[in-house]
């Protein structure tokens, strides 16, 4: 495989993974609550999850999407509900120093979020049209794996940065309006998707 078709996967996976999202959001609001190591069952989660559902869109869904592009609409209206639903809990978290176990996000969390999140969908469609070869299957399943590493690699830098945003969360107010800005910032973010998705010319 060529050195240049390495890197433009490499940078693709990159600019998708690291730029801010519904998943990112979720996983700096829980490494400032609950540190980088009780974040990282989500960031595996979001990441397999990611992983499998590039693997369902390449392998499979891929042709049927490009027949029925109104996928994506019901897609968008699902997945902004429940993204609004993940920033509603976490702006009304209570603002306790020490958070409770049952409050942090999980593993299966992390791999549901992400197949309702229409910037994953959209990351694995264009991503698997992108890379994918009528001859071949590895060219594909190489994209898979370099996806794999950096999308990883990518939310976990999310979750170490949430981890020193904690280091000035030392008081209950702080605390509240860190997850205020987080679950705002998340439900804002679900409500533009929604409003591209339901308003008529707004979608093209």
């Amino acid at each position: 495989m060529e050195l240049a078709l390495i890197l433009a996967m490499t940078m693709f996976s990159l600019s998708m993974s690291i730029s801010p999202g519904p998943v990112n959001m979720v996983i700096i609001a829980s490494g400032a609550n609950h540190g980088f190591w009780r974040t990282l069952p989500f960031v595996s989660g979001a990441t397999i999850g990611f992983t499998l559902l590039l693997v369902f869109v390449g392998f499979w869904l891929l042709a049927v999407i490009e027949h029925y592009p109104v996928f994506f609409k019901y897609l968008g209206v699902a997945g902004s509900a429940f993204i609004i639903h993940v920033g509603y809990k976490i702006a009304t978290a209570r603002p306790e120093l020490e958070m409770k176990e049952t409050a942090r996000p999980g593993f299966l969390q992390g791999a549901l979020l992400q197949w309702l999140n229409p910037k994953a969908w959209i990351a694995c469609a264009s991503g698997a049209a992108l890379f994918s070869s009528p001859q071949t299957h590895s060219t594909l399943i190489a994209f898979m794996a370099i996806y794999f590493v950096v999308c990883y690699l990518s939310l976990a830098a999310w979750a170490v940065l949430g981890d020193r945003v904690a280091l000035l969360l030392n008081s209950r107010q702080r605390i509240r309006l860190f997850n205020l800005m987080m679950g705002g910032g998340l439900i804002a973010t679900a409500c533009y998707m929604l409003w591209m998705q339901v308003i008529p010319g707004n979608a093209s």
